[in-house]
């Protein structure tokens, strides 16, 4: 008996011992019961025990979903953090805690929403006067949408109210929208339209209950009633200016636009002041020219002809319609106008050949310099003179010449009686060589000539000769050779259009040559003049004085001087 009282009284300290223990042992969690988290944000959930120094934790579900969320456990607190908050983490979570053989849970709800932007005023287009506008008001990602209220206000003026009560089935983010068509006036100018939206869940702080957007109304006119002054007319003259001046009412002031209509209907923008000034008008400068004005709401035009009528001017060339040059000189060709402030000139020859020549233009003159002037540059030249949309043109004529030195006459040795010479006139670079004549005259009488009419297409400097052989006799000697060159241009104003050269013939007796003549002698005869060629037979001839014949010979030379 005492042995089983003792047992009964053991089992009884244990059980005392197990209330003690389980009074005690306790589990807490943070947030009480239940807790609003934005969709995004992170999130923790705290559950701790009391009573217990080495608890174990485990989370889970109510209905056994997967977590989606990290659990840390240390010491007697264990937390569940979800980072970020998604639809997957809306549940009741369950914290259990055992201590031994205790075991306690606590139970927390997790609600979510999403309300993250203020509302987004959308305008189908510029507030124009008397035509209607919508005005649609967007909420964005909002969650649960049936709890969404949306206000749409006028200065204060309740346009329209809507409520999404609607049972959502999915969970999802959602764009919510209220319009509204009214017609504004000037009046609503400046007044607050007012987007105004609310989440309607209880547990959400004050600050994300209620968000809007107000936006100030600007009302606009589109341009109308657009008018063109034009000062001095609309009808000018080559040179002149004109300036117009455009207006368009509307709201904003509109800004005005000066175009010009091209050939293609299509314009050309000028300007974008109110004014438009021209000058120095061409008459290219003739068309229809359009003044818009525009703004936000739209444009007005109105459009004004200018026409420019043509000034006559006049245009001259110099040295006149022919200029005659001797080619290596140089040559300037000058071309004016008259009656045109500010013409603009090109050259071209009348074949459309290089120019070959320096331009230079300077107010109403420009000038053509050919230096030094060649036969390439023998053309007809055309200047023409552009004033407005008209053009003059006048030509000039260079015609060349080459005529630059006397003839030259060489003879093909010594003159001695009785044996055949040829003497030639040679006339050096000559152009053009169809018009030269060269005769060779021996005194008075025309020995031979020739004319080059063969040459006529020839276009190049050349030096052309006439070549003559004869016998000449004792009696020849004192006799004049002459070698006469005609350029025969008679359309050209030149100086010499002849040149000739002389030279005296001295024919030697055929004896005293072949006896007494040295080679160097007989040249030494024939390049000199008149008294030194002389001088030398007297000085030669007296130191040969015992030669037979010698007296006579050096009385003769003797004679002749």
């Amino acid at each position: 008996m005492p042995g089983k009282m003792v047992v009964i009284l053991g089992a009884l300290n244990v059980l005392w011992m197990v209330f003690v223990v389980s009074q005690a042992f306790k589990i807490e969690i943070f947030p009480k019961s239940k807790i609003i988290a934005q969709i995004g944000a992170s999130v923790s959930l705290t559950c701790s025990t009391v009573g217990c120094e080495s608890p174990s934790f485990s989370w889970r579900t109510q209905i056994d979903s997967p977590l989606s969320a990290k659990v840390r456990s240390e010491g007697n607190t264990s937390t569940l953090t979800m980072d970020p908050v998604g639809f997957e983490n809306e549940h009741s979570y369950l914290c259990t805690a055992t201590c031994g053989s205790g075991k306690q849970e606590k139970e927390i709800k997790v609600q979510i929403y999403s309300f993250p932007k203020d509302p987004e005023i959308y305008l189908s287009g510029p507030l124009e006067v008397g035509k209607l506008v919508t005005v649609t008001c967007l909420v964005p990602d909002v969650y649960p949408f049936d709890r969404l209220e949306m206000d749409l206000l006028k200065d204060n003026q309740n346009l329209k109210s809507q409520y999404f009560l609607e049972p959502t089935e999915k969970k999802s983010l959602e764009t919510k929208s209220l319009e509204v068509t009214f017609t504004p006036t000037n009046e609503d100018t400046g007044k607050d339209l007012v987007c105004r939206a609310k989440l309607l869940v209880d547990e959400i702080d004050v600050e994300y209950e209620k968000r809007e957007t107000t936006e100030k109304l600007q009302v606009y006119i589109a341009p109308r009633d657009t008018v063109i002054f034009v000062n001095p007319s609309t009808r000018l003259q080559e040179g002149d200016s004109v300036t117009m001046t455009c207006s368009s009412e509307g709201l904003p002031a509109p800004q005005i636009l000066w175009s010009k209509k091209l050939d293609n209907s299509n314009l050309q923008l000028l300007s974008e002041n109110a004014t438009l000034t021209l000058i120095a008008m061409r008459m290219e400068d003739s068309g229809i020219y359009v003044c818009e004005g525009v703004n936000i709401i739209g444009r007005n035009r109105k459009e004004m002809e200018l026409i420019v009528q043509e000034k006559s001017f006049t245009v001259e060339i110099s040295p006149g319609p022919q200029v005659v040059a001797q080619v290596g000189d140089s040559v300037m060709l000058t071309c004016s106008a008259t009656g045109c402030e500010s013409p603009s000139f090109s050259w071209r020859t009348q074949i459309d050949s290089p120019l070959n020549g320096k331009v230079s233009s300077e107010g109403t003159t420009s000038t053509l310099t050919l230096s030094p002037v060649s036969l390439e540059n023998e053309h007809s030249y055309l200047c023409t003179a552009t004033c407005g949309h008209k053009k003059l043109e006048k030509g000039i004529k260079v015609d060349l010449y080459s005529f630059p030195r006397d003839p030259e006459i060489e003879t093909s040795g010594v003159l001695v009686d009785g044996n055949p010479v040829t003497i030639s006139c040679k006339v050096p670079h000559v152009y053009p060589l169809d018009r030269l004549e060269i005769e060779l005259l021996k005194g008075e009488s025309v020995m031979k000539s020739k004319h080059f009419f063969e040459d006529e297409h020839k276009k190049s400097l050349e030096t052309k000769s006439l070549e003559i052989t004869f016998v000449p006799t004792t009696e020849d000697t004192g006799k004049v050779l002459v070698c006469q060159a005609k350029l025969n241009i008679d359309e050209m104003e030149f100086e010499p259009k002849q040149r000739q050269s002389t030279q005296t013939i001295y024919v030697n007796g055929r004896e005293s040559n072949k006896d007494y003549f040295s080679p160097e002698l007989l040249m030494l005869y024939c390049a000199s003049s008149l008294i030194i060629p002389a001088i030398g037979m007297i000085i030669y001839f007296a130191r040969k004085a015992n030669m037979k014949g010698s007296y006579s010979l050096v009385e003769a030379q003797k004679s002749k001087v």
